[in-house]
C-alpha cells in the first residue's frame, strides 16, 4: 500500500484560525512553501478566504489579490502540485491559468458558476462536505445520521460533476471534519471513516489543529494539538484516507513513514 500524499496548508489570509496573517506577503508565503516542500509535502494547498467557524466571505477582488501573486511565485519557483482552496468561479479560472494543479472546494462546487468553471479547467477537484456556511456552520449542526448523510451529500455532488462533464478520475472527496459538525459528529466520522470507501474515490482527511482536537483535550489551544492531530490522521489513514492535509508537514511525514514501514509485517508475522 502506497504512503498517503501529504498536502501542506498555506493560508494567505489575515484571519485563519491557526496561522492567520503569517503568510500574507508573497515572499513569506514562498519561503513557507519551500519549507513544506523540503519537509516532504507533495501538494501545497493555498487559501485566500478563511473558512474557520464564524468567518465571513471576502470579495472576489480581495481573494484574487491575495491568491494570485502567491500562486504565480510558487508555480514559477518550485516543482510542486499547487492546490487552490476556493469556492468562487472567477478564482477557480484565474488560479488554473496561474499554475494551480488542483481545486479544493469546501462548498463542493455549489457556488454560482463554480461547477462550470471547474469543469473547464480540466484539473482534479476535491469535493468537501460542509453543512451551512462558515459564519453559522457551528450553530447547532444537526444530522439524522452523520456518516450516511455525508456520504449521500458527496455522492450527489459527484453526480453533479459527472453531469457537468467532469470525469470520476478527476474527483476526490473530503468529509469535512469541523465544518458544520459537533464533536460527536466528528468522532462518528473518524470512527467510521472506512464507510466513506463506498464513494469509490480517493479520500482526503484534514484534522490538523481542528477545534475537535481541542475539545477532546479539555480546551487545548491551537498550537498544543499536534499529537492529537497526528493520532487522528493515522486513524483516518488506517481506515482509507490517501491524502493528508496538514499545517505540520515534518511530523506528519515522519508518522506516515512509521505507518508505511509496518505495513509489510501486518499479515506475515504473528
Amino acid at each position: 500500500m502506497q504512503t498517503p500524499v501529504v498536502m501542506g496548508v498555506l493560508n494567505v489570509t489575515p484571519d485563519s484560525f491557526s496561522d492567520g496573517g503569517r503568510y500574507t506577503q508573497r515572499d513569506a508565503a514562498l519561503r513557507q512553501a519551500e519549507k513544506m516542500l523540503a519537509e516532504g509535502a507533495q501538494i501545497i494547498d493555498v487559501g485566500a478566504e478563511s473558512t474557520r467557524p464564524g468567518a465571513t466571505p471576502v470579495t472576489v477582488g480581495e481573494e484574487l489579490d491575495r491568491l494570485l501573486p502567491v500562486i504565480e511565485a510558487i508555480a514559477g519557483n518550485l516543482d510542486v502540485i499547487l492546490s487552490v482552496d476556493t469556492s468562487t468561479a472567477q478564482v477557480i479560472s484565474a488560479a488554473a491559468k496561474a499554475g494551480a494543479g488542483l481545486i479544493n472546494d469546501v462548498r463542493a462546487l455549489r457556488r454560482e458558476g463554480a461547477l462550470e468553471a471547474a469543469a473547464k479547467t480540466g484539473l482534479p477537484i476535491c469535493l468537501m462536505h460542509m453543512q451551512g456556511e462558515p459564519d453559522v456552520m457551528q450553530v447547532a449542526p444537526s444530522y439524522e445520521h452523520v456518516v450516511v448523510d455525508v456520504i449521500a451529500f458527496l455522492q450527489q455532488r459527484v453526480e453533479a460533476c459527472l453531469r457537468a462533464g467532469i470525469s470520476r478520475e478527476r474527483l476526490l472527496c473530503d468529509p469535512g471534519f469541523g465544518f458544520g459538525k459537533s464533536l460527536a459528529h466528528n468522532l462518528n466520522l473518524l470512527a467510521q471513516f472506512d464507510a466513506l470507501k463506498a464513494l469509490e474515490l480517493p479520500l482526503l482527511v484534514g484534522v490538523s489543529r481542528k477545534s475537535m482536537l481541542g475539545q477532546v483535550l479539555n480546551g487545548a489551544p491551537v498550537m498544543a494539538r499536534q499529537a492529537a492531530g497526528l493520532s487522528a490522521m493515522l486513524l483516518a489513514v488506517e481506515r482509507g484516507a490517501r491524502i493528508v492535509r496538514t499545517h505540520d508537514v515534518a511530523p506528519t511525514v515522519e508518522a506516515l513513514m512509521l505507518w508505511q514501514a509496518q505495513q509489510h509485517y501486518r499479515k506475515d508475522e504473528v
